[in-house]
């Protein structure tokens, strides 16, 4: 039997050098004793084993990053198990990839075990005060980890709070921030940490007033927050009254007058709306009527009415249906989360960006306030039909080749009638005057697909659309590189 003493429980390096040492040497897993903290520092105890040296092992990456976190468990076993996937991968070197394999399993299960612990202690150790015997700022904190999580978690604390000197105790160590150097010291018991400090009363006023009683799961709560973990934290006192509280507090809310939300800005008298499409004789004029558009109450709320952009002599129009946050903001249509998106398939299609007309079948932000989020607000038909009188005039002045609707709203506002957008896709359809129509899905659909190969599927297929829309209007493909 070989010995091999490691100098610490997480000692990833120290573990390697030793495997990577017995392995060259051809020892068998089940011929090792891998122990911790022993004093005597040689590889084999009194065994010396010869030859080997020049073995060449090799394993995935995949291998040390889940061996790195292994190590950190607190299970005895876990250096057999590193050693023995190590020696295994040798000969079976797609190993990894059988989630059914015993022990890959269970190395994943140990990983899992691992990166959780270090959730739950970035999340719920609290710091308090205490005097440092100079006059100055000190802050301790004690937490039990069940795992040999301290230097894996150091560089989030050491990043969170560079500017305080802190401590953070543990029956497995102490970590220790002056302020410049990290050190990491032996375990500490419970009885040296503070019990409180001057802020804890400002703490739990504060987690009282945020807690809201409709929104209460207290399984949902448990499984984030396991109670073992409430005795660290100054709010757990206060965790059972909430919840006993919770449905008298939530009938009250209910029984209480709804309020409506703050207005972006005081709701003056409307304007005259323009009626007359003969009245507006350019692009330019049309935008500018646009800007004090009332022929609904969107603009009420939103920062500003957000036209159309893009050539005057556009070859293709794209519609979709409404701007979102950032184009409110800044005034401009797909400059968002979904217009990148819309950016980038056209790239991918081999289309110009540059040379299409992008609009919204309605011009103002439609949302719901959330606190401080706008959250967005699918418009209505009565919405959708006051803002066609703008819609038939960017489509005048510009006169398209094509028009591409992207999404339900957009095709109805296009067509007058609630249709199937998924009937109409990939159909070639005309406008009441002529002009050929495409429908297709709005690049928001792309980004609300929970399913990463769902969203790669139908993010294909969307570069498909836009591919025929090339076909149809060749103006708007990227030139060919020479």
């Amino acid at each position: 039997m070989f010995v091999a003493r490691l100098n610490h429980p997480a000692d990833f390096e120290g573990w390697r050098g030793f495997a990577r040492r017995f392995a060259q040497a051809l020892v068998a897993p089940s011929a090792i004793d891998w122990r911790v903290g022993d004093s005597d520092s040689g590889l084999f105890g009194e065994d010396v084993v010869e030859g080997g040296e020049g073995r060449g092992l090799s394993v995935p990456r995949a291998f040390i990053a889940l061996a790195q976190e292994v190590i950190c468990h607190s299970d005895p076993a876990r250096f057999d198990l590193l050693y023995r996937l190590l020696w295994r991968l040798q000969e079976e070197r797609e190993l990894l990839q059988i989630a059914s394999d015993h022990d890959v399993h269970r190395a994943e299960a140990l990983a899992r075990s691992v990166r959780r612990d270090m959730h739950k202690m970035t999340a719920f150790v609290r710091f308090r005060e205490v005097d440092d015997g100079e006059g100055g700022e000190a802050f301790v904190a004690w937490f039990e980890p069940e795992h040999h999580i301290l230097e894996k978690v150091a560089p989030f604390f050491v990043e969170r709070f560079t500017t305080m000197r802190w401590t953070i105790l543990t029956p497995r160590g102490t970590l220790l921030w002056d302020g410049r150097e990290l050190k990491l010291g032996e375990g500490a018991t419970r009885a040296q940490a503070p019990t409180s400090d001057a802020m804890e009363e400002w703490w739990r006023t504060y987690y009282a007033s945020i807690f809201n009683p409709a929104r209460l799961k207290p399984k949902a709560m448990k499984a984030e927050m396991p109670v073992k973990y409430w005795r660290n934290l100054p709010e757990a006192e206060l965790i059972s009254p909430l919840i006993a509280d919770a449905a008298r507090r939530t009938q009250e809310m209910i029984m209480s007058a709804p309020t409506s939300p703050q207005k972006r800005r005081p709701a003056v008298a409307s304007e005259p709306a323009v009626s007359d499409i003969s009245a507006i004789e350019s692009w330019e004029e049309a935008a500018a009527a646009a800007r004090s558009c009332r022929r609904c109450e969107l603009w009420c709320d939103a920062t500003q009415t957000v036209f159309g952009e893009g050539p005057h002599s556009a070859p293709v129009v794209f519609v979709g249906e409404q701007p979102g946050d950032q184009e409110d903001l800044a005034g401009k249509p797909f400059v968002g989360p979904a217009g990148k998106v819309f950016d980038r398939a056209m790239a991918d299609a081999g289309l110009d960006r540059a040379q299409a007309y992008v609009t919204n079948a309605v011009k103002h932000f439609k949302f719901q306030l959330r606190g401080k989020r706008r959250i967005h607000e699918k418009p209505n038909a009565g919405e959708v039909k006051a803002c066609r009188f703008w819609l038939d005039l960017e489509l005048g002045f510009v006169k398209p080749q094509l028009v591409v609707a992207l999404g339900a709203t957009a095709l109805k506002a296009l067509t007058g009638h609630a249709g199937s957008l998924t009937a109409a896709r990939g159909r070639e359809l005309v406008l009441p005057d002529g002009t050929p129509l495409l429908a297709t899905v709005h690049p928001s659909y792309l980004l609300r697909l929970p399913d990463e190969e769902a969203k790669e599927s139908e993010t294909r297929r969307f570069i498909a659309d836009l591919k025929h829309v090339g076909s149809l209007a060749p103006g708007l493909r990227l030139p060919r590189a020479a």
